[in-house]
């Protein structure tokens, strides 16, 4: 087979599992799981945290991993760790169990891009590598997607659904060691960069929207339960929608190529700020709130490449460990950002909450990015990275 379909298809199975269900779906199934192990609204958020913090812990380590053990070894692990963290969700029979187990399968996520990345450069021809990448980074969107009608054939049984995920993120552990090659021996750049002009401001914009854009990836279930009363059938149709959305991001390079990075980015987060509003306010129709998620979906993938972009810019000598810091630092904002909402919804209340995290993503968009108006060929192609 050819290399570019065999790993971009491992590649995209991949980044859909451990990105759509082991990391994003807690929240489409945190109605049933709350009810069942009554977390409350602060563990909730504080369960959810820790998925985004194993992520942190695990892309911190997965460049040099890949660098000692190769992007097959690397790959097999984050599958493996999918697996288990998905399969201790379907059997968690405490709260505390649960946090371990959504924590173990979002470690998942950080492991899984750095060696993809490292298979594309080893063994695929240079003219195929920005579209075998675009196919792996639209991985994330088709999880999304798919977890919703998943969710809806299994009438809102989470327990049976991570089961039928951690037997496939089992499966997946054997592809990778039949289709992605070795890659031992890469060069390690080293070093921590210099933290000074784009990339702080990189850092800044990143931390505030991935904190607001825990509203939705771990509160959207709940929040559309509340304010519309549909229950496991319209949190499932609402992540499909996200999901869907989410394709948009493919073009987030063009955007930047056409319009210039700092516009998209105002823009972009403009539109988060407003979807996280529609979907949580209560005001909005089932019709508007639906539509609302896919602009989220769209939003999201979109400021991701956005921060691609950003970051090869950033460090053009480092293009990857801009692309790791951009990734980073969002996540650390997911981290914060989940417990945080989930304190403000217990506390002040569901109002306060999707206020002050609306503002966040405002606020996120402000942040200049530095540079001019039109990025350079190369940060628009590395996007897919």
């Amino acid at each position: 087979m050819n290399p570019a379909l065999r790993i971009g298809a491992t590649g995209f199975g991949l980044i859909a599992l451990c990105y759509g269900f082991a990391r994003f779906a807690f929240g489409l199934f945190l109605p049933q799981i709350d009810a069942e192990l009554n977390l409350g609204p602060s563990l909730s958020g504080v369960i959810s945290g820790g998925a985004f913090a194993g992520y942190c812990i695990a892309i911190v380590a997965a460049a040099t991993l890949t660098e000692r053990f190769g992007a097959r070894a690397v790959a097999m692990a984050a599958s493996t760790l999918a697996a288990i963290g998905m399969a201790g969700i379907a059997l968690a029979s405490s709260p505390t169990l649960m946090a371990f187990a959504v924590i173990v399968a979002g470690s998942s996520t950080g492991l899984a891009s750095p060696p993809m990345a490292a298979a594309v450069a080893a063994a695929v021809r240079a003219d195929r590598q920005d579209a075998t990448n675009t196919i792996i980074n639209a991985g994330t969107s088709a999880g999304v997607a798919l977890s919703g009608p998943i969710a809806l054939v299994v009438n809102g049984q989470w327990r049976t659904t991570f089961a039928v995920f951690a037997g496939m993120a089992a499966v997946l552990t054997i592809g990778a060691a039949l289709a992605l090659p070795s890659t031992r021996g890469s060069r390690h750049s080293g070093g921590l960069p210099k933290v000074g002009g784009p990339l702080r401001r990189l850092m800044i914009a990143t931390f505030l929207a991935g904190m607001a854009s825990t509203a939705i990836w771990s509160f959207g279930g709940q929040l559309v339960s509340q304010s519309l009363g549909r229950g496991p059938t319209g949190t499932a149709i609402l992540w499909s929608c996200i999901g869907a959305g989410g394709i948009v991001g493919a073009w987030a390079g063009t955007l930047v190529l056409r319009f210039g990075l700092g516009r998209v980015h105002l823009l972009f987060c403009g539109v988060l700020a407003t979807t996280i509003f529609a979907v949580g306010s209560g005001a909005a129709t089932v019709g508007m709130v639906l539509a609302s998620g896919a602009l989220f979906g769209a939003a999201y993938v979109t400021l991701t490449g956005v921060y691609l972009v950003w970051g090869v810019r950033a460090l053009p000598d480092r293009p990857a460990t801009g692309l790791t810091i951009g990734f980073l630092t969002l996540a650390i904002g997911q981290t914060a950002g989940a417990p945080l909402f989930g304190l403000l919804m217990g506390g002040a209340g569901v109002q306060t909450a999707i206020i002050a995290f609306t503002t966040l993503a405002l606020l996120a968009g402000v942040v200049r990015t530095g540079f001019g108006a039109a990025p350079s060929l190369s940060a628009t192609r590395s996007i897919s990275q």
